[in-house]
């Protein structure tokens, strides 16, 4: 005869040394969150793209296209119109956005032309002396109204904290690519009157010990601005909300 199986179990003393712990996840917050579909956003970094590039086309057709396209300028606005179509179609189809590191660099390269266009007017122009109102409209287009449209973007439509302090060295790769670019462009056209695109990069005229020396100052100013960038990212507030259950974000 079996005993009876007792229907209160009485509770079992916890082993010594087996109490579970929870393990860190590595998994950012991003893989757990779920991102939704933000339409004006989408439509908005789409308006910023057609932009970018109808400025661009404006500039290679009325001028030299190897001459045009040879201009930091508009290499960073290409640059800008490709990361701002992918962005775009993110944001549309509920993705989540570009690494930091792609959307900060971007974000770098028209700041930072826009910048020395505005300091140094006589030295940055990419119409080579054109002044028809399509190309000074490209131009100022190029060099005020596209990059204060992607300030605007990365601040309001962008989530923050997403680079880091190590990136700043990385992005002043594509600079010294494209410093050693136009110095080897300006030896490959002795004979061309264009063969330096801007003055203070003007071997002929200044040698390469000035040159390199204005390199390096226009290099500490990148990384100046690199570093502002990514302390900006930190501090600057989440504009990006969470959706509620009636409404969307943008």
């Amino acid at each position: 005869m079996t005993a009876p199986i007792p229907r209160d179990i009485p509770d079992l003393p916890a082993l010594p040394g087996t109490t579970p712990t929870l393990l860190p996840s590595s998994a950012p917050a991003r893989a757990v969150v779920p991102p939704v579909r933000r339409p004006l956003t989408a439509v908005y970094r789409l308006a910023l793209a057609l932009v970018a590039t109808c400025a661009v086309l404006v500039e290679v057709l009325l001028g030299s296209p190897a001459r045009v396209l040879s201009h930091f300028a508009v290499q960073s606005t290409v640059l800008l119109a490709l990361v701002m179509l992918a962005s775009a179609r993110r944001a549309w189809s509920a993705r989540h956005p570009l690494p930091g590191t792609v959307t900060g660099a971007t974000l770098l390269y028209v700041v930072m032309a826009a910048l020395v266009h505005h300091a140094l007017p006589h030295f940055s122009t990419t119409g080579a002396g054109d002044l028809s109102w399509p190309v000074t409209l490209a131009d100022h287009t190029l060099h005020t109204v596209l990059p204060i449209a992607a300030v605007l973007d990365w601040l309001v439509l962008s989530p923050p904290a997403r680079t880091h302090l190590r990136q700043a060295a990385t992005w002043l790769l594509y600079p010294l690519a494209y410093l050693a670019f136009t110095l080897t462009r300006g030896e490959l056209l002795p004979d061309s009157p264009a063969r330096y695109l801007y003055p203070f990069l003007d071997v002929a005229q200044h040698g390469y010990r000035h040159v390199l020396a204005n390199a390096l100052l226009l290099g500490l100013a990148f990384y100046a601005l690199a570093t502002l960038v990514v302390a900006l990212d930190h501090t600057r507030p989440n504009p990006v909300r969470r959706p509620s259950k009636t409404g969307f974000r943008v």
